[in-house]
């Protein structure tokens, strides 16, 4: 029921709650979700409920295109500060009084006090009734118990299909998504490519398309004619890549995430991608193993695994273990095993890799399934060897499918993964002669 006590008091005792939270450090490095919480206590304080496009406009800064129907970073970001003021009061400050929350399906504030002397529990901001908007009260409630009706039923029909929204909503508050939430650096979508250049024939005409494991970008062609300019006569800049068929299929799995994550983003191929973009963006890889190019030596110089001569095996360093994916040219309807790959590590300047890729495509879609699915993540980071906030983590998938169908997978292998290996910390200046 509605506080008893005055507006201006209740106002006080709610800036003071909303203080408390800020300070708490639980809303995290980003200034949006404290601009979301003021931009809702504002609206209750007025007795104002805001539309979803409201707050697209108000605070996240998107402009009048906006459109509630395609895009759910709204829905995310109320998802992600409802679930921050309960972890506050759950495990900071479980006896505050008043508690600040977030009723579910709604955009709006509320604070819930401890029983008063009546037995009643105080919830929500105190808000003047006036006589004119009765029969409007009445109204709204009977539609809300027409829309709950309805909202029975429906879940009586459908109970056991979770919604979109929901689902991408616990993937991005599951790591590794959410070391990219909290902060204002962009995400940017990697996609594994293969550079082809041509080869000339006698008559300088492109005879065939060409491609090299060791060229994987038009800069590495001119860098191998400029070790021997005899070869420009036999081979020719095409600026043409391709992707190989899983790769689609695991950016339709992602990209929905990244969308709804409300960052600002972008996606390039990794023959495009330059040093100044691993620095300044949290980077999510999707692609083969064959195809990071640039991450190759980055990744491996502190992965526990090592690729093989032709990327269709991966070796355990610590036990030489092998590792081999069988999914190249497989015979029709004979089964095949493939690896997929899911590895995650932050960066020396604060920003996030996610790696999603395979052998093959059989492993990279199963990759791209795990961190696209909140029951594969929880399972993915309680099975964590290490609880260090700054460790990453590797684990590789065997698959197992026919064709082109994969059937099951089994998790092979998990370790920790030490950034310090991949960025190595500068020693510290000592004074004294040299």
């Amino acid at each position: 029921m509605p506080s008893s006590i005055d507006n201006n008091t209740a106002t006080a005792a709610l800036r003071e709650a909303r203080d408390k939270v800020v300070a708490s450090g639980v809303l995290g490095r980003s200034p949006v979700y404290t601009q979301l919480l003021d931009y809702l206590i504002d609206c209750s304080e007025n007795s104002r409920q805001p539309k979803e496009f409201d707050i697209a406009v108000d605070v996240l800064g998107r402009d009048g295109s906006f459109d509630v129907a395609r895009d759910s970073v709204v829905r995310v970001y109320i998802h992600k500060l409802r679930t921050r003021l309960e972890k506050y009061y759950r495990t900071i400050a479980p006896d505050a009084d008043p508690k600040l929350r977030i009723p579910k399906g709604q955009y709006m504030v509320v604070t819930t006090s401890q029983p008063d002397d009546h037995g009643a529990v105080a919830d929500g901001l105190p808000q003047p009734v006036h006589k004119r908007r009765l029969t409007a009260i009445n109204l709204a409630w009977g539609l809300l118990v027409v829309a709950l009706l309805l909202a029975n039923v429906w879940q009586w029909l459908d109970r056991t299909r979770p919604s979109v929204s929901d689902s991408v909503s616990a993937v991005l508050s599951s790591e590794p998504w959410a070391a990219m939430m909290d902060d204002e650096i962009p995400i940017l979508v990697v996609m594994g490519d293969y550079y082809i250049f041509g080869e000339l024939d006698e008559q300088g005409r492109i005879a065939r398309m060409v491609r090299d494991f060791y060229i994987n970008s038009r800069e590495d062609l001119v860098t191998l004619f400029m070790q021997n300019s005899e070869l420009q006569s036999y081979f020719r800049d095409l600026d043409m890549t391709y992707m190989p068929e899983g790769s689609a299929s695991a950016l339709l799995n992602i990209g929905p995430v990244v969308q709804a994550s409300g960052k600002r983003h972008q996606i390039k191929m990794m023959s495009r991608v330059t040093t100044a973009d691993l620095r300044n963006n949290h980077i999510v890889y999707i692609g083969y193993i064959s195809a990071m190019d640039k991450l190759n030596n980055l990744y491996f110089t502190a992965s526990g695994l090592l690729p093989g001569d032709t990327f269709d095996e991966l070796y355990e360093k610590s036990t030489g273990r092998l590792h081999r994916s069988t999914a190249g040219l497989p015979e029709q309807g004979e089964p095949f095993r493939d690896l997929g790959l899911v590895s995650s590590w932050p960066a020396a300047s604060g920003n996030q890799f996610l790696l999603v890729t395979g052998t093959r495509d059989a492993g990279l879609m199963h990759a791209a399934t795990v961190v696209t699915d909140p029951g594969r993540l929880t399972s993915l980071n309680s099975n964590s060897a290490t609880d260090q906030p700054a460790t990453g983590l590797e684990t590789l998938f065997e698959v197992y499918g026919i064709d082109k169908t994969n059937f099951d997978a089994t998790r092979v292998y998990q370790q920790p993964l030490q950034p310090s290996q991949i960025w190595p910390q500068e020693e510290p200046v000592t004074s004294g002669n040299h």
